[in-house]
């Protein structure tokens, strides 16, 4: 098995009028690691500015170190398509080499809510993202998300993918 990626994004309820739909992300890499080491990496997040984009002008506000435990908020700045955001996360739930989730509590989704799960499988690791989003504005949202959203995230995992494959080159 090799670590390339595998993507997909599909509706996962037809929301309203108001409310723009939720979409479901999953990405899916098998990386020639163990649980442990991958694991590790996601474990510190400041490795997340190595994974995002350059086009996102993406900056880590909270403080280093950032310790990794439960509860834990972390601010963060992006621009997208020129307009800056700020990012507030916090960690959830955090199950050592297994998984962790971390959700959105400001920021540019109506929601977002992240599960990283690490499965070790093959002597190796098969890593999967799996996350839930609604974008803001109602109708406009749902107009925005195939013209921009869409495209804008798909760009992201498949960025965050090649970086992964290049921290864990195949042996």
């Amino acid at each position: 098995m090799h670590s390339s990626a595998t993507l997909h994004i599909e509706k996962q309820d037809s929301g309203s009028l108001f409310r723009a739909p939720t979409y479901r992300l999953e990405q899916r890499q098998f990386l020639q690691r163990t649980p442990e080491e991958v694991f590790g990496f996601f474990s510190d997040p400041i490795n997340l500015e190595k994974m995002t984009p350059a086009f996102l002008n993406f900056k880590i506000l909270t403080p280093a170190p950032i310790p990794f435990v439960e509860g834990q908020l972390i601010d963060y700045q992006i621009r997208l398509y020129g307009i800056p955001m700020r990012w507030r996360t916090q960690l959830e739930s955090i199950q050592i080499n297994k998984k962790f989730v971390d959700s959105q509590l400001r920021g540019p989704y109506a929601q977002w809510h992240h599960t990283h799960h690490f499965e070790a499988d093959n002597n190796g690791t098969l890593m999967r993202d799996v996350v839930l989003y609604r974008v803001r504005f109602g109708l406009l949202g749902r107009i925005a998300h195939p013209l921009f959203v869409r495209k804008s995230l798909e760009k992201i995992f498949m960025h965050r993918s090649t970086i992964i494959q290049q921290v864990f080159p195949e042996n």
